[in-house]
């Protein structure tokens, strides 16, 4: 079994900012593989069930605020007994990245990033993970906080939905499938 989670916030206010790109490309991924979410009370997630060639995928959205996505996570690992290095994938913006730039990792430190702190606190470090850039020269004029919870421009939203997703969907795949190469890195034109 193998559990694809993206950080993100679950109020409507947040469905489109920088800190929900996770939750976008999950979204699209569910979609593709004809997936339903359910909230799930015990695990505090959306959740979607399917199976990529033969192996059962969980889609995870936590609703425990981005900050706290550890919690939801150790959860899942836990109840499933699922081993961290090998079947966990997080999808997460990364405000270090420029907006359009993906990069793969196999584990890694926080980088100053809470979600992935709280992850690394209930996880540990080995856990493979999908960093999507979300800088863009607003970042220059904006705190941290007030630059990931504010929402994407359209034109942005078009190049997640146009470019960015079709791209990451199947490196999402090749984690499935234990082919993902970390530190692979993949710079969109936009």
């Amino acid at each position: 079994m193998k559990l694809i989670l993206a950080q993100g916030n679950p109020e409507k206010q947040y469905e489109t900012t920088r800190h929900n790109i996770g939750w976008l490309v999950l979204d699209a991924y569910a979609k593709h593989l004809g997936a339903t979410w359910k909230h799930d009370k015990k695990h505090v997630a959306d959740i979607a069930t399917a199976a990529v060639n033969g192996e059962k995928v969980l889609l995870v959205k936590p609703h425990t605020y981005y900050n706290e996505t550890g919690r939801t996570a150790q959860s899942l690992v836990q109840f499933f007994k699922l081993i961290p290095h090998t079947d966990v994938l997080v999808l997460h913006d990364d405000l270090a990245l420029p907006f359009g730039t993906i990069r793969t990792r196999e584990k890694g430190s926080d980088a100053g990033n809470n979600g992935i702190k709280s992850l690394n606190a209930h996880l540990g470090p080995d856990y493979a993970r999908i960093r999507l850039g979300v800088w863009n020269d607003l970042k220059q004029h904006m705190g941290d906080a007030d630059f990931v919870l504010a929402s994407f421009s359209k034109a942005e939203q078009g190049q997640i939905t146009d470019t960015i997703t079709p791209a990451t969907l199947p490196l999402i795949d090749a984690f499935i499938h234990n082919s993902l190469e970390p530190q692979s890195i993949q710079s969109l034109r936009l």
